[in-house]
């Protein structure tokens, strides 16, 4: 019987000691034999039916822990994925310490921004992958040659603005993320920069997500008069491709997480009246088939998706007005 097991992995990041450090759980689909080993240890084999398996890399929100995206990166691996998460505890900003991807804000600023990217972490994620794939429990059972970048919030943001400087990056999701930028790092009021990504992208949204409208005055605007700024990324900060854009209505920003409410910003959302955790699922799993295995079932779906208006396909510019 095939099962969702999980097991624990570290890499070693920027930064100086105890802050460079990230500890990655790494989610894959598994087979019980109901061994002495699989008794005594808790650890699975991975299952060897579709084995190599592509692999998604997850990218949290600021102080956002990996745990509060335990049962969407379950859903993902349940279709035949690895995904990997990952907590990293070090320097935000102004002297502040919490959960944290790594940004490289020097990076992000007018006169470096698209020469290298934002995350660097994202580089130590897939070295360490490499030898999680080299031995162990899971030796052979990773396609490093098939990755998605998946994030959250900021997690999202910065995979936008790093996904093209790691070759085997065939995909990237984001839910609630956008390339607006803040204007303390030199940047004009409304500025949405242009992704660095060079495959198709699946952006995620909720109509009730108050993070984004409270964050606001970051990027010099009125939280009360103006776009969506994911929607604004869809349409501006893409280069032409298969990217798609999923609007979710009566969703949050949290809307695929468990919020931890002692910790974040889930204070700043809006009503969760519906459940996104599912729905993104199902339609990131079909995205990624349809471009990381090329599957035509799944482009099918992804048809159907958008004929039925829940999806809504990447325009070229001039297509837009």
């Amino acid at each position: 019987m095939s099962i969702v097991r999980s097991l624990w992995w570290s890499a070693r990041t920027a930064g100086e000691a105890p802050f460079d450090t990230a500890h990655l759980k790494v989610y894959y689909p598994a087979i019980t034999t109901g061994s002495d080993h699989e008794r005594l240890t808790g650890v699975f084999a991975p299952d060897p039916a579709a084995a190599p398996y592509p692999v998604v890399v997850f990218l949290s929100g600021v102080n956002v822990g990996q745990d509060s995206y335990r049962r969407f990166a379950t859903a993902l691996a349940e279709t035949g994925f690895v995904v990997v998460t990952f907590d990293r505890v070090a320097e935000l900003f102004g002297g502040l310490r919490g959960l944290t991807v790594g940004v490289d804000l020097d990076a992000a600023r007018p006169d470096a921004y698209g020469t290298r990217p934002t995350c660097p972490t994202i580089g130590a994620i897939l070295d360490a992958l490499t030898e999680l794939n080299s031995d162990g429990p899971l030796a052979g059972a990773l396609d490093l040659d098939c990755i998605a970048l998946g994030g959250h919030s900021a997690g999202g943001t910065v995979v936008l603005q790093s996904a093209r400087f790691f070759p085997s990056v065939g995909a990237v999701f984001a839910w609630g993320a956008h390339t607006m930028v803040a204007t303390m790092l030199g940047w004009p009021a409304g500025t949405v920069l242009p992704a660095q990504v060079n495959c198709p992208v699946l952006l995620g949204v909720g109509t009730n997500d108050g993070v984004i409208n409270g964050s606001a005055d970051r990027y010099g605007e009125d939280g009360d008069n103006r776009p969506d700024p994911v929607a604004t990324t869809f349409a501006e900060a893409l280069p032409p491709g298969d990217h798609l854009l999923a609007v979710i209505p009566e969703a949050n920003h949290f809307g695929i997480a468990d919020a931890d409410p002692t910790a974040a910003r889930a204070f700043l959302d809006g009503p969760g009246d519906v459940d996104a955790l599912a729905p993104f699922a199902r339609l990131t799993s079909a995205f990624l088939h349809a471009h990381l295995h090329d599957s035509a079932t799944a482009r099918t779906e992804l048809a159907d998706y958008v004929a039925a208006q829940v999806l809504r396909p990447h325009l070229a510019e001039h297509e837009q007005c």
